[in-house]
């Protein structure tokens, strides 16, 4: 790959150093790094009054614009995420309308649905950071601090990243340090509900050719649940290494904490969605904190053999632990008081100790060559990834309502009047001691060759070999499974004129799907076969960018919840999303930043399944869980210049239709609404005042569900003001 030189001076570049420093991060960090912010890895070196950037390198991507690439592929950068103070990925992944929120654990994890399709409800979702596969643990919901941007990678991709959703894969890029200058930002907010945050990034040069970023936050304060009280820091650091002009050494770290109440939320009662104030909290404060951690390392080396060809070169191990207690809703019909006299919840006790490794080694190598008029891009790698998961679950369950439990026998909460630590904390049994180990490497290349000035056509494929093992110590027994598959894909790109380009794409793919059913056999692996075609938009010099795309996926050996084995997941068998996409960004004359996002997306069920100890019932044609039809989001951004002050003001709206809210029920969340306001102003040079206020109208809104007794609310209208410093 030959690499990319970029000369801005100091006054363009204003701008994007403003955007690269607001990282919402605490004096806690110094990260050193190769690259800028416009790249995943790259170097800055001075020249005089410009900053030359080199080695522009995006993983499992090669050099490619997006509009040669034949996929959808979405943006929310780092502009977008201080605009409106985004601090969780979750609240992100609302920006692109085509990903829809899912179950999180009582809020302790990120889970997410790309086209419809969201993997194991019962394990978070995996996601990429800076091109690996990072995300796998149970380290709390993933804060925004330390990330320059958040890729939606949308599309048949399976084929060459591997291991992902069909639907599509998130890549966070984290903010990487600047070689050859130092700046910093810091940021104080107060927002409702007694919430405060502090956040710092520092860059510092600390030779010519070694850089440091110190990135790290710190938030307490309460929430709109009762009792529900929360406590976050992060310290991610990064050093990066000019090793030569052309070698480049990035180290990264990651340390986490998250101490919350485990909440299911409230409960809907016979379609009733104000059977509870959304404020109430049905658990039991005596409990205390769930409590998550994450600690991570990522190492990569980058080296530019010539201007041709680079080789990329990485390993990264994260190290995660949830633990805690909770007092939740009972799912089974058959054991809730609640369906007897409307006000009585059973509930049950639980304990979790969810211990995760993941190791993850790959390379890749880059280039191009041409055959007489054929110019060839190749992507040539491979990968081996190691998840181990090591399952501890205690419960207590009340017993069934007929034999006329006492009150304390059925663990049970008056939902109209909750008196709370009423009776003694229920012990616990075990019902899950298991060790769950992943192990797959995989090979992968990609040719995409350009047959004419306008044309060019993409071909490839991967080898994935998994093994499968699981210890399930609490009945001494050992299950392995091995599975092997070569998964290939094929794209065209054809472009119209300038500013459009017609795309399609074909891909197949392979996924290990880990754990066991309720009586303990593992899954089969997932496949999968991905087709999609759309038209690209570049106008306006570059300013503006946008895609249209439909596409159809369909899934075997599918997994979903199990509503009457919380914590276990069911095999559903087959299938399918299909749907249709626009994405439109960018920054329009008059100064105003614009961003459109449109989903509409057909995600169901293909086969027939029945539960012989429930008779849980799935039928082709159900609409898979918490996934509306129709999304939309829409925001507009004007900037201005007040007695010489710049500021910004702007507005957003986000519409999310109807939903299922059970596996294999009826119960659906209703569709929401919600407008949110933005804006910020210069007080004086390097200080700046801004402000948000979420959910405007004060709309009662539901962000998911698992069952018709766990359903989360989402929060009321919310307001933050806050200062952020640059130096």
């Amino acid at each position: 790959m030959s690499s990319i030189r970029l000369q801005r001076s100091r006054a363009v570049s204003t701008r994007a150093q403003r955007l690269c420093s607001t990282g919402l991060a605490l004096p806690l960090a110094i990260a050193l790094c190769v690259a800028p912010a416009a790249a995943q890895t790259s170097d800055a070196v001075h020249h005089g009054d410009a900053i030359t950037v080199t080695g522009v390198r995006q993983a499992y991507r090669g050099d490619f614009a997006l509009r040669e690439i034949p996929q959808s592929i979405a943006e929310i950068d780092a502009e977008t995420l201080q605009q409106n103070n985004i601090l969780r990925l979750t609240d992100a992944l609302d920006m692109n309308a085509s990903v829809a929120r899912q179950n999180t654990l009582g809020g302790l994890w990120d889970s997410f649905a790309i086209r419809g399709f969201a993997g194991d409800e019962n394990l978070p979702s995996g996601y990429l950071v800076n091109g690996f596969n990072a995300g796998r643990g149970f380290g709390g919901q993933r804060d925004v601090a330390g990330i320059e941007r958040v890729e939606v990678l949308k599309g048949p991709a399976a084929a060459l990243i591997g291991r992902g959703e069909p639907g599509g894969t998130i890549n966070l890029v984290t903010k990487q340090a600047e070689v050859g200058r130092s700046f910093g930002t810091a940021t104080l907010q107060y927002g409702s509900y007694d919430r405060g945050r502090a956040d710092a990034d520092a860059n510092l040069a600390l030779t010519d050719g070694v850089s440091a970023r110190l990135i790290g936050y710190y938030e307490e304060g309460d929430s709109f649940r009762d009792y529900v009280h929360q406590t976050r820091w992060g310290f991610l650091p990064s050093i990066g290494v000019a090793l030569s002009d052309r070698t480049r050494l990035t180290y990264d770290f990651e340390w986490t904490r998250v101490e919350v109440p485990f909440d299911r939320g409230i409960v809907v009662l016979n379609g009733d969605f104000d059977t509870v104030p959304r404020s109430r909290f049905l658990g039991e404060p005596g409990d205390g904190d769930t409590v998550a951690r994450a600690t991570g390392h990522q190492l990569r080396l980058e080296h530019d053999l010539n201007d041709d060809w680079s080789l990329l070169v990485g390993v990264s191990h994260r190290d995660t632990l949830l633990t805690g207690f909770s007092s939740d809703a009972e799912t089974v019909a058959s054991r809730q008081m609640l369906y007897v006299d409307g006000h009585s919840l059973s509930r049950q006790r639980r304990s979790r100790r969810y211990d995760a490794e993941h190791s993850v080694l790959r390379a890749e190598l880059a280039g191009q060559f041409e055959t007489g008029a054929l110019r060839h891009r190749i992507l040539i790698g491979g990968d081996f990834d190691q998840f181990e998961y090591d399952n501890y679950f205690t419960r207590f369950r009340p017993p069934a309502v007929t034999s006329a439990p006492s009150n304390e026998a059925g663990y049970v909460i008056d939902i109209d009047n909750p008196v709370y630590g009423q009776y003694p904390l229920p012990d616990t049994a075990v019902i899950t001691n298991r060790l769950d180990t992943q192990r797959s490497f995989g090979f992968y290349v990609q040719d995409q060759i350009e047959l004419t000035d306008r044309l060019q056509i993409r071909i490839g494929g991967r080898y994935d070999n998994l093994r499968l093992e699981t210890d399930n110590r609490l009945f001494a027994v050992l299950s392995k499974r091995s599975r092997s598959r070569f998964s290939p894909q094929a794209g065209i790109v054809y472009e119209l004129n300038d500013p459009l380009t017609l795309y399609a794409a074909y891909g197949q793919g392979y996924r290990a799907n880990v754990g066991t059913d309720a009586q303990g056999v593992i899954f089969d692996p997932e496949t999968s076969e991905s087709i999609e075609a759309g038209l690209k938009l570049t106008a306006l010099g570059g300013k503006l960018t946008g895609t249209f795309a439909l596409y159809q996926l369909t899934k075997d050996n599918v997994l979903a919840s199990d509503a009457n084995n919380p914590g276990f997941s069911v095999a559903i068998g087959k299938a399918r999303s299909r749907g249709v996409e626009l994405d439109l960004n960018g920054h329009l004359p008059g100064d105003v930043d614009v961003l459109l996002s449109y989903a509409y997306t057909d995600a169901e069920a293909r086969s027939s399944v029945l539960d012989p100890n429930y008779s849980f019932q799935i039928n082709p044609g159900d609409r898979l869980i918490n996934i509306p039809r129709h999304s939309l989001n829409v925001q507009a951004a004007k900037h201005f210049t007040i007695a010489e002050r710049e500021g910004q003001l702007g507005a957003g709206v986000q519409y999310v239709g109807k939903r299922s809210g059970e596996t294999g029920t009826d119960f659906m969340l209703p569709s929401h609404t919600l407008v949110r306001l933005f804006g910020h102003v210069e007080l004086i040079n390097g200080l700046e005042l801004f402000g948000t206020v979420t959910n405007l109208f004060d709309e009662h809104w539901y962000a998911s569900s698992y069952a018709s007794v766990w359903v989360q609310p989402g929060a009321p209208r919310t307001a933050t003001i806050g200062l952020n410093a640059r130096f």
